[in-house]
């Protein structure tokens, strides 16, 4: 989505609203697709004491797999960024300044960015939550196994020390 701010470069306190969706249902993010619903985006852009700023807010619920137990679940995600806005630039290296074209700049291709560099690389289901055992496959979240605990070879001499204490 294109932005035209001519009319507010030289008008302080003036500013243009905008909203529109983004189609990320394309995103391959790990093997997965997970932004099946439209990314809202809304935001603003202020001309403040001369200064352009360009503030946006880009939220979708994804559809995530647990890392840990499987579970397929929503994940509401939000990303919220701002940009200067600027007609020419004096310093190359700053990535919080974009520069405008005739006036214009790209909202959609900030926000798609933006957001593609904001998903999680590993999605939860719960903060707490259990995972899978990895003998018998159970999800630990709905019960216990049933297998047995293995001691680790290195530590059986001490495993064997503390049968004997407790008398087993």
């Amino acid at each position: 989505m294109l932005v035209n701010v001519q009319k507010i470069i030289n008008a302080p306190g003036e500013r243009i609203d905008f909203q529109f969706e983004l189609d990320l249902s394309d995103v391959d993010f790990s093997g997965l697709y997970p932004a099946q619903s439209p990314v809202v985006v809304t935001g603003d852009v202020r001309n403040t004491a001369g200064m352009l700023l360009l503030q946006f807010t880009a939220s979708t619920v994804l559809q995530s797999v647990c890392d840990r137990c499987l579970k397929p679940f929503d994940n509401p995600k939000s990303v919220r960024c701002e940009y200067m806005l600027a007609e020419e630039l004096s310093d190359e290296r700053n990535d919080e300044i974009v520069l405008l074209e005739d006036g214009v700049v790209d909202v959609g291709d900030l926000a798609r960015t933006a957001f593609i560099l904001e998903m999680d690389t590993k999605t939860l289901c719960s903060e707490d939550c259990k995972g899978i055992c990895p003998g018998c496959g159970v999800n630990l979240n709905q019960g216990s196994c049933t297998c047995k605990k293995e001691v680790d070879p290195r530590l059986a001499v001490l495993a064997s020390l503390l049968e004997k204490d407790t008398g087993k």
